[in-house]
């Protein structure tokens, strides 16, 4: 019997909904699930920005890289990157200064 054991690698997804600033709803062959980005925090007053921003660099359908940090609630929290870009969207909106960064060492 031979097991392979493959190192953590990014899920693909298609985005289905920008829900708020941080949370997506998203969609994989016959799956839907929330994710959350992971390891941001984005301020009520921010809120309506960083959702604007988030649906502008995020159209319906639009593929992305989901690399898993954990779950919480029932929702998978992840580091989410268009496909094709190298932009991970905590850091941009941490870099726009929409939000702020909330885990050590992120």
């Amino acid at each position: 019997m031979l097991l392979f054991v493959l190192p953590p690698q990014a899920l693909a997804a298609e985005v289905l909904q920008v829900r708020s600033a941080t949370l997506l709803q998203v969609g994989d062959h016959n799956r839907n699930y929330s994710v959350q980005l992971a390891c941001v925090l984005v301020e009520p007053e921010n809120e309506q920005q960083a959702q604007d921003w988030m649906r502008r660099a995020l159209p319906r359908r639009r593929r992305v890289n989901l690399r898993p940090e954990g779950s919480a609630d029932g929702v998978l929290l992840a580091r989410v990157t268009p496909i094709g870009d190298d932009l991970d969207l905590g850091a941009a909106l941490v870099s726009e200064g929409l939000a702020q960064v909330t885990c050590p060492g992120a």
